[in-house]
């Protein structure tokens, strides 16, 4: 049996992730589950997973998901709380496998934590590698940890790629990455509407099924500006050499161009559950759940260029992943809080890209070879952005 952690087993990729282990209960085992403060939730899934260890973020909400585990009869799941505790359920010694699902830079640490302990790492968290690319990727060579992406557009590039470790992709002939996106909402809509976007608007996403976040990012196209950058790292490919191209039926999840000018592609239906289990299951595969793919009912796909000016947050990732250092990580951290107060409507949506790129503006890039530079600029960033979404208000 494989052991297996699931760090954020409450959000969309955990939910996802848990539905294809629920298939396998034969090859796999749900070691631990952690959460962030969604009680009622983890406590299903302690019902039907029986996890040896359930964690969330703080300790009242451990307390509340304790007391409702005793009711039930459930002595023998062991209830932990904190930052540190999520952590230590990442590099347990019968944990085989993390599913890296936690939201945000909060998620790097123990994203960090698996790969340091030569765990098998499916990361779904593309902030660990947009915060600390180089850092991340050295711990899984020194650790030789297995880093296999979740994402649906790395892992489709993943699926298209010879997986022979030691050549170059120059050796390989891989000339370009192809990562398709689907535009959001947004794609047709007047550019001077956008102002007036609500944020239940944003997040009825045409396609994919995710969380509030993740949907905002989507629709402001940062979600792909972040895969964008977390590409350059798991692909080891400059950023010139990486195209996005705006697929609205999310059908070719992404795309391999070689230098014979052959183009690799993966094909499938939109559901997280597909990248899941090709993850748990690499080299092999597992059913997933998923609804074949018809494509005589899809009937036709399209393909345009994105819109720079309709989606400046793909702009400013491309932007700060040729500055490189800490510049991705200040993107990250403002994008964050900026995204959070549009939720709150304290800014509008096209108030985002500019409290992101006044804080570019304002705050110096520094190396990025220490996680206490990386978290410096974070943390900096975080309140350098706070004071622009106060001076922009909502209506300006």
């Amino acid at each position: 049996m494989i052991g297996i952690t699931v760090l954020g087993a409450t959000g969309s990729i955990g939910i996802s992730t848990l539905d294809v282990l629920s298939r396998h209960k034969d090859k796999y085992k749900v070691i631990a589950i952690t959460a962030n403060k969604q009680v009622d939730k983890l406590f299903a899934q302690c019902q039907q997973h029986l996890p040896e260890y359930a964690v969330m973020a703080d300790a009242d909400s451990a307390q509340k998901l304790q007391d409702k585990l005793i009711a039930r009869g459930l002595y023998d799941i062991t209830v932990l709380s904190g930052a540190t505790e999520i952590e230590k359920v990442a590099v347990l010694e019968r944990v085989d496998y993390v599913m890296a699902a936690i939201v945000g830079a909060i998620g790097l640490m123990p994203a960090l934590a698996a790969a340091a302990a030569g765990k098998r790492v499916l990361l779904a968290n593309k902030e660990a590698l947009v915060l600390s690319g180089q850092i991340f990727i050295d711990k899984v060579k020194e650790s030789k940890a297995v880093l296999l992406p979740i994402d649906s557009e790395h892992n489709a590039i993943f699926q298209c790629m010879p997986h022979l470790t030691n050549e170059s992709n120059a050796e390989l002939g891989i000339s370009k990455i192809l990562l398709t996106a689907s535009g959001g909402p947004f794609r047709n809509s007047e550019i001077d509407t956008l102002h007036y976007v609500t944020p239940a608007q944003a997040c009825a996403h045409p396609n994919w099924d995710m969380g509030r976040k993740i949907s905002i990012d989507s629709a402001t196209m940062m979600n792909k500006g972040l895969e964008v950058i977390e590409a350059r790292w798991l692909f080891d490919v400059a950023a010139d050499d990486i195209d996005v191209v705006v697929h609205p039926q999310s059908i070719i999840h992404s795309l391999v161009e070689y230098v014979d000018g052959s183009v690799l592609a993966q094909l499938g239906n939109p559901d997280m559950r597909t990248p899941i289990a090709h993850a748990l299951a690499w080299p092999n595969r597992i059913e997933s759940g998923v609804t074949r793919l018809n494509l005589a009912k899809i009937a036709h796909l399209d393909f345009q260029e994105p819109d720079y000016m309709r989606f400046p947050c793909l702009r400013l990732a491309f932007d700060c992943l040729r500055i490189g250092g800490t510049s991705t990580a200040i993107l990250n951290a403002a994008n964050e809080v900026a995204v959070a107060e549009f939720l709150d409507e304290t800014i509008s949506f096209t108030n985002i890209p500019k409290v992101i790129e006044a804080t570019l503006e304002e705050l110096s890039v520094d190396q990025a070879d220490t996680l206490e530079k990386i978290m410096s600029s974070d943390e900096q960033a975080r309140h350098i952005a706070m004071e622009h979404v106060k001076r922009l208000g909502f209506n300006k």
